[in-house]
């Protein structure tokens, strides 16, 4: 089942106290970013971060789980109403997230 548009929008909005949110559809889905980073994904209307130390730290005992087959453990985020915590658990995760690598230009022949 794919994610419906109104939750992708409604976790941008509790999102946004932790900066410039974004989101695009991919695979079916939808991807996250935050300030430019890709930070997780939308998956069957359940949002998924990306692990880092950073996560671990704020949030030691938090669920984990795969937005598709043959994913990476990512951080499942079901507490969407305390915008506070996420703001701080995304800013915090971002910061250990890499920008992402520029496109390269396409060389005409």
């Amino acid at each position: 089942m794919a994610s419906s548009p109104e939750f992708v929008q409604y976790v941008a909005d509790q999102l946004s106290g932790a900066g410039t949110i974004s989101y695009r559809k991919m695979f079916g889905e939808y991807g996250l970013y935050c300030d430019g980073k890709f930070l997780g994904c939308i998956c069957d209307d359940q949002f998924f971060v990306k692990m880092t130390e950073a996560g671990n730290r704020l949030a030691p005992d938090m669920e984990t789980g795969s937005p598709y087959e043959g994913a990476k453990p990512h951080f499942l985020i079901e507490e969407l109403e305390n915008t506070e915590f996420l703001a701080d658990f995304v800013t915090e995760t971002c910061r250990e997230l890499p920008m992402p690598k520029p496109k390269k230009k396409k060389v005409k022949e």
